[in-house]
């Protein structure tokens, strides 16, 4: 990681300047359209949205609201079937397998409902793995796996299995895996979906410090209002439309 300090002080510093505004999403007119036979299905109708370097969104709408299409197309897992999106720079649609997967792997981090870890690692293990896909050498893949569950609060969890763990560990753990290559965007789809209101308090503390003390980017999907009310702008979809876009205060 190159922007999150770590807990011991030796490995992560802070983004020098958090307070500047940089542009690193940007799409214009975009739709996508699913055909499914001969029906053919608008997920986004010309949506236009602008996200800035250090916010915080929440996607909301009902199911079917083109909120998780939207995710899914910044992340460069679909491509737009109209209409233009850059991401940090670059056109994910106009990417290479190779090159998006190079891509992703060095500036997205994701955290998804269901958690996908891999059961027969260790959580230490889980959050190592996108650095395999890396130049580090396994010491130093220890090292920056070992920090990033420090910073979620699970230092002394490093060996247990995800059996072993509760809902809200699991997606902890998920989150210092989303972390460890220190991405300059987390997507979250609906993160405390599958937890228990403490627990869904716990992980949206960590994305609000995430995002508040080490200017990460967070664009989470969510339908529940609560949760939504931890980002610092809503963003409101339905029928792949935007209907409405608030700044709202998360709660303390």
């Amino acid at each position: 990681m190159k922007s999150i300090k770590s807990v011991d002080n030796t490995r992560f510093t802070p983004s020098e300047d958090p307070t500047v505004s940089e542009t690193i999403v940007q799409a214009s007119h975009l739709t996508k359209i699913f055909k499914r036979g001969q029906v053919e299905v608008t997920a986004l109708e010309q949506v236009d949205i602008s996200i800035d370097r250090g916010e915080f969104i929440a996607l909301m709408g009902p199911s079917g609201s083109g909120k998780s299409t939207l995710l899914h197309l910044i992340a460069g897992m679909d491509k737009p079937t109209d209409g233009t999106l850059t991401v940090l720079g670059e056109e994910p649609a106009r990417l290479s397998e190779r090159a998006l997967a190079r891509w992703r792997n060095n500036h997205l981090g994701f955290v998804f409902q269901a958690f996908n870890l891999i059961p027969v690692l260790t959580a230490l293990e889980n959050v190592e793995l996108p650095l395999k896909l890396t130049s580090l050498p396994r010491a130093k893949r220890r090292e920056n796996a070992t920090t990033a569950l420090n910073l979620v609060g699970l230092g002394d969890r490093l060996d247990h299995f995800p059996r072993q763990l509760s809902g809200g560990q699991e997606q902890r753990v998920a989150i210092a895996r989303a972390i460890v290559t220190d991405p300059d965007l987390l997507l979250a789809d609906e993160p405390t979906g599958n937890l228990d209101a403490v627990s869904a308090k716990e992980v949206l503390t960590l994305l609000q410090r995430l995002n508040t003390e080490f200017n990460k980017t967070v664009i989470m999907v969510t339908h529940d209002p609560h949760s939504a009310a931890a980002a610092k702008r809503l963003v409101h979809l339905d029928k792949g439309k935007f209907v409405e876009a608030d700044s709202v205060t998360a709660p303390q």
